[in-house]
């Protein structure tokens, strides 16, 4: 059953126990990553398949996780649309040239995957070769891909974007456009190497008002859920802050809907609606808090889940630097054990 139990789960179907995995499983909180990270940097560890499916299956062998999650990060399609990054430690991604005009939107390509990030699919074909759980193949989407191309740095207040969609609506629906047709060709191709599952992460989409949200993101969002529908696999639409967006994410789409912990999963999953399934939402800071805690708190969200087909326990957001592994060792065996049917 292990092996079927997240899929089921993302179809509303019964399992045996609640799944769990854990955005970010695979990090910086294992001595075995940083291991790898002292001789090799992270866009290195990326391009290299053999190094990331390694990073892959590092938490797999360590808990008894019912999903992996691809070992990538969201700005490996940008490269390939023309546009330099660095990723800088302990800040993010970081741009030289911003985009500010609308000679530098049209001049972004359209990526071929196959040709411009041949290493993610080579990733994925070698993962499915060992892993005995489902894989989950991920990319960002577009408003919050859109925030980096355009504030060139990870932002608090998205000044820049907001500007941007605000003052020069034509070149925004131009950028979104282009972002759309990639990351619907980069799901695609993850989905033809072999994911199981995919999540779009809307990641900074929380900065935005619904009135916002509707008008200049989920067009875009929507067309990626809808084209990537009848593909076979589970569709995730995680997003950051989006208490207020729920039932427009819905309306953009996702067969799963992830939720952060600033929302009760039982409220959430209300206004979402019972006919999709749902992923969270413990607080990655509570793992840096005693066993006691770990155990009180997740089973919260599962006494809120309330054993109806369909959920996902993952955490609100990925997990943090300095959590201890043994805490994360903690937290799959009770949400397993605590959840058995």
């Amino acid at each position: 059953m292990r092996a079927d139990r997240f899929l089921r789960a993302c179809s509303r179907e019964p399992v045996d126990a609640t799944p769990i995995w854990i955005m970010r499983q695979a990090g910086r909180y294992l001595p075995e990553y940083r291991k790898i990270r002292e001789k090799h940097d992270i866009l290195t560890i990326c391009k290299t398949p053999e190094l990331a499916a390694q990073v892959t299956l590092m938490p797999l062998k360590k808990f008894d996780l019912d999903a992996a999650i691809l070992f990538a990060d969201i700005m490996l399609p940008i490269e390939g649309m023309g546009v330099s990054f660095e990723i800088i430690e302990s800040m993010g991604p970081v741009l030289e040239c911003p985009l500010r005009s609308r000679q530098e939107v049209e001049a972004l390509r359209v990526i071929v995957p196959e040709e411009d990030v041949p290493y993610v699919l080579k990733t994925i074909r070698l993962l499915r070769e060992e892993l005995e759980v489902p894989l989950i193949g991920f990319s960002g989407a577009p408003f919050t891909l859109a925030t980096y191309l355009i504030e060139g740095r990870p932002s608090r207040d998205f000044s820049q974007t907001k500007r941007f969609m605000y003052t020069q609506p034509h070149i925004w629906q131009l950028l979104m456009d282009k972002l759309t047709q990639v990351i619907l060709a980069y799901l695609k191709a993850q989905i033809h190497a072999g994911v199981q599952a995919v999540q779009l992460f809307d990641s900074w989409v929380g900065c935005l008002s619904p009135s916002d949200y509707r008008a200049h993101v989920l067009p875009y969002s929507k067309r990626i859920f809808e084209g990537l529908k009848g593909m076979g696999v589970p569709r995730i639409h995680f997003g950051m802050g989006t208490a207020t967006l729920l039932e427009l994410m819905r309306e953009a789409g996702g067969d799963v809907i992830g939720v952060d912990w600033r929302i009760p999963l039982h409220q959430a999953w209300q206004r979402i609606g019972y006919d999709r399934a749902i992923q969270g939402n413990l607080d990655p800071a509570v793992l840096l808090g005693p066993q006691e805690l770990i155990h009180k708190q997740a089973q919260a969200i599962l006494e809120q889940a309330s054993g109806r087909p369909g959920h996902v326990f993952n955490l609100g957001h990925g997990i943090l630097l300095d959590t201890p592994p043994e805490n994360v060792q903690h937290l799959v065996e009770f949400v397993h054990e605590a959840s058995q049917r």
